[in-house]
């Protein structure tokens, strides 16, 4: 058994490469093989938001604060709220962030896969994200 006890590996600024406005990322737990699941509370100041991207093996998403929003390429762009777990297909093209107002926190789950748990791709533009 292994306890990780809160703030044992450093919070860290989304990468502008990858986010839009100001985010911040705890990792929680990485794989050490054979094991493969990844986890980070992300926590989304008002207006941001991922790029879009992409995860080899999908992602679970698990909002704990806040209000946000997600969208999946070619579908609308939805309201999350607390307690709502948002499940993204492997390959499926998608963004997700807080609302305009809100600020937003979830855990988000991953798979790693041959060393990859992410494909990042171009940002969300103000209209896209408007909806």
């Amino acid at each position: 058994m292994d306890i990780f006890r809160a703030g044992h590996k450093p919070s860290m600024r989304g990468p502008a490469e990858w986010f839009t406005g100001t985010v911040r990322v705890d990792p929680l737990f990485n794989p050490t093989a054979p094991e493969r699941v990844q986890g980070a509370n992300v926590t989304f100041e008002p207006g941001a938001r991922t790029a879009w991207h992409t995860h080899p093996l999908g992602q679970t998403l698990v909002v704990t604060s806040g209000v946000g929003r997600v969208q999946r390429w070619g579908g609308p762009v939805e309201e999350i709220r607390p307690g709502d777990v948002v499940w993204f297909a492997p390959g499926e093209k998608h963004w997700h962030g807080a609302a305009q107002e809100t600020a937003m926190t979830h855990l988000a789950i991953q798979e790693v896969e041959n060393g990859k748990v992410v494909d990042w791709l171009e940002h969300v533009s103000d209209q896209q994200y408007a909806g």
